[in-house]
């Protein structure tokens, strides 16, 4: 059976050459963006380790069905409490490898987002990934741009897993999740090529309905003044950072496909349902303007990353948002 993984055709094929063969690492270590497939390849992959058909992942015995629902006693997934990995969880975790398996050849752990373990948690798994039981195979995730202690890296084979084509996700979208056209071309779009994101979002009506709030703000916040604009930077500046960080995405995507009409370039943009209202921007604003500000916006983000000061760094950005030409020409006149 194919693995029922979506892209990532080079990770997938390693990994079935490994099976296939017995020549398994003890650990992978699984890097890329936040919802590009990671966790959904390490589980793919342990179906192929505990299915009991010769045709592996069959998908259908019933070992396939409980890593599917995340049940299978072999299988143990570990995610971090709050916002650590935590050692006793790594404990935990050495005391299940040193058992048998229960129905299996292999026991299968997956750890998710290994840069949240603390330090000692991540020394203590240095002694299983040096000395791992043989029926062990651990699958580590790694967000991009992050970074785990160099000696736990160095102990695992490393596959990076890319952004997906937005075809891809798309036609995913409607064949295995019936979603209409014209919606999985938008979510494929916006997703920045992860199909987990697509898919979190199909049904959360309170995400639509946050984009489209924060698309009207974006809209109206260059014809404001200083007062404006320095009230909006205070009131967003109280949101959760992950918000925040949601909203400059979002006007983010919405420049760079502003910047991409301007320069003739309409079929690439994201907000594919905004094309009409991008066209009309386009003609407002200075296509020099627009990528100084999408530069500016790049940078709050690596600053807000850094730590800086998220009230100071939102107004700063606000005041150097352009103002429409027609705006600013009739203040000149």
């Amino acid at each position: 059976m194919r693995w029922p993984v979506v892209g990532h055709e080079l990770a997938v094929r390693l990994l079935q050459q490994a099976v296939a063969s017995g020549q398994l690492s003890h650990a992978y270590l699984l890097s890329g963006p936040p919802l590009v497939g990671r966790t959904t390849l390490a589980r793919a992959c342990a179906q192929a380790l505990l299915c009991t058909e010769d045709d592996a992942p069959c998908g259908a015995c019933r070992a396939c069905r409980n890593v599917r629902e995340g049940v299978h006693p072999d299988l143990h997934i570990i995610e971090p409490r709050t916002t650590n990995l935590l050692i006793e969880q790594v404990r935990d975790l050495q005391h299940q490898a040193a058992l048998s398996p229960l129905e299996a050849p292999y026991k299968v752990f997956i750890l998710r987002r290994i840069e949240q373990a603390t330090t000692a948690a991540a020394n203590a798994l240095l002694k299983t990934l040096e000395e791992p039981p043989p029926h062990v195979v651990l699958f580590l995730t790694l967000t991009e741009g992050e970074s785990t202690l160099p000696t736990v890296a160095s102990r695992c084979q490393r596959i990076t897993l890319r952004p997906l084509p937005a075809p891809s996700i798309a036609h995913a979208l409607r064949e295995r999740w019936n979603v209409p056209a014209d919606r999985s071309e938008l979510l494929a779009r916006l997703s920045q090529g992860r199909l987990g994101w697509a898919v979190a979002i199909l049904g959360d009506d309170t995400t639509w309905e946050q984009r489209e709030q924060d698309l009207q703000e974006l809209a109206a916040l260059p014809e404001q003044g200083r007062v404006e604009r320095l009230r909006y930077a205070e009131q967003l500046s109280k949101r959760d950072p992950a918000k925040v960080h949601g909203v400059l995405n979002l006007w983010t995507g919405w420049w760079r496909d502003l910047l991409l009409v301007q320069h003739g370039c309409p079929a690439q943009v994201a907000n594919i349902d905004c094309l009409t209202t991008l066209r009309s921007d386009a003609d407002r604003y200075d296509a020099l303007e627009s990528r100084g500000f999408l530069g500016q916006l790049t940078a709050t983000v690596r600053y807000l990353e850094q730590n800086v000061n998220t009230r100071l760094a939102l107004e700063l950005l606000l005041l150097r948002l352009p103002r429409p030409s027609q705006l600013q020409s009739s203040q000149q006149g």
